[in-house]
């Protein structure tokens, strides 16, 4: 039966290395970690999986809508616009406005409304709808 190595250099000051200076650092192997990947340790990275790979984190897109908007504040401040560019109508102090000539599909209720509105849209949002609703107009949904 032959001899283990710890055995065979039991009581060697360098245990088979050489000199006391040879087994020192990183350098003695090339490198820590991955270092050497695609150079001299490039065969070491193919088989351990670490040459190519997923580097990083790509954050999910956010999902896009195509939905075309307006707010009602919006509506209330281009009303006599609108008239004057015949998308809309004035009659007995109502604007009459029809979204969907615009390609405008909902409305949305931030800002304020003053004027007696009546609006065509496919949607509204339930605050748009209070909000021309309590100004005294109405919504038509198409």
């Amino acid at each position: 039966m032959s001899k283990t190595n710890t055995k065979k250099f039991r009581g060697s000051r360098t245990c088979g290395g050489g000199t006391h200076k040879n087994r020192r650092g990183a350098g003695n192997r090339g490198g820590r970690g991955k270092c050497g990947g695609c150079k001299h340790h490039f065969v070491r990275a193919l088989q351990l999986g670490y040459a190519q790979g997923k580097h990083g984190f790509k954050r999910p897109l956010k999902m896009i809508s195509d939905v075309t908007v307006v707010n009602v504040g919006e509506l209330d401040e281009l009303a006599d616009q609108l008239v004057e560019d015949d998308f809309a109508q004035l009659e007995n102090g109502t604007y009459h406005l029809d979204l969907t000539d615009l390609g405008i599909e909902k409305v949305l209720g931030t800002g304020q409304v003053k004027k007696n509105l009546v609006v065509k849209a496919a949607e509204f949002s339930a605050i748009a709808q209070v909000k021309i609703e309590s100004a005294g107009g109405t919504c038509i949904k198409i």
